[in-house]
């Protein structure tokens, strides 16, 4: 009897066990952790969460600040981060902090996470999927991530915008051409077949077309460029606000003069 009692006990445990397998096969087949965000997490229960990271085999200490810091250098080299990340000593214990020109996230060696802002919205799954030991971390870029305001260029795009204008260049004066002959046509300057007199309408017609479309074109390229400016102007100014030229961090982070780079 109790030999009976014992292998219904051990076939109840295996019950929760064989449960969490499955749970962790459905959140794997879910979610995709190779490209694991913000939205992603707070979509996730509190069950999917446990059974996707397992709390014994997380990375943790140094390890894992040097898995964050190079992962979001990875992100901030390819522009999917804003942000300008930094090795500190506070207190004596070794810490990474990311900051950009309106927010900052502090992150200690036990994978806590403190900040505010969008930095802190991007920090936390970089910070949770560099503690995986099964994620593959992308390697630490050589260059700085963060141009300097300076080298920003004005516009992307130019050969594009040249392209462009040449087209509406060609077309306006295809039309004046055509408006042009139209006018010598009704004015009788040239002499031409009355029956060619009669189609001149035509020419007025898709001259005026082309002179139309080409003006639009230079209109569009002349927008496009205008907002290049503005948006590498605003960039430019978010890295100054968040220290890039200066080299001092923004006012906002609770850090004290005395906490040094690693």
């Amino acid at each position: 009897m109790a030999d009976s009692d014992s292998g219904t006990q051990g076939a109840d445990d295996d019950v929760p066990e064989k449960s969490r397998e499955e749970l962790r096969r459905e959140v794997e087949e879910k979610y995709d952790f190779e490209n694991f965000g913000p939205e992603d997490m707070a979509e996730m229960s509190l069950e999917e969460w446990e059974v996707a990271f397992d709390p014994d085999a997380w990375i943790t200490g140094r390890d894992l600040l040097d898995r964050v810091e190079a992962d979001l250098k990875h992100r901030i080299a390819v522009r999917e981060v804003f942000a300008v990340v930094e090795r500190i000593t506070r207190d004596g214990e070794p810490q990474l902090v990311a900051y950009s020109d309106e927010g900052y996230a502090i992150v200690y060696p036990d994978g806590s996470v403190e900040g505010r802002g969008t930095v802190l919205r991007d920090v936390k799954p970089t910070v949770a999927l560099a503690s995986m030991e099964e994620y593959d971390v992308p390697e630490m870029p050589d260059s700085d991530q963060l141009p300097q305001p300076h080298e920003v260029p004005e516009g992307s795009g130019e050969l594009g915008n040249k392209l462009m204008q040449a087209i509406a260049v060609i077309h306006i004066l295809a039309g004046i051409g055509l408006l042009l002959g139209w006018l010598l046509v009704t004015l009788r300057v040239l002499g031409v077949p009355e029956n060619v007199r009669n189609a001149a309408a035509l020419l007025a017609i898709v001259g005026g077309g082309f002179l139309v479309f080409g003006l639009f074109v230079l209109l569009l390229v002349a927008n496009a460029r205008l907002s290049d400016r503005f948006r590498s102007e605003e960039y430019r100014n978010r890295l100054r606000s968040a220290g890039v030229e200066s080299g001092e961090r923004p006012d906002f982070l609770p850090l004290d003069e005395n906490e040094q780079d690693d």
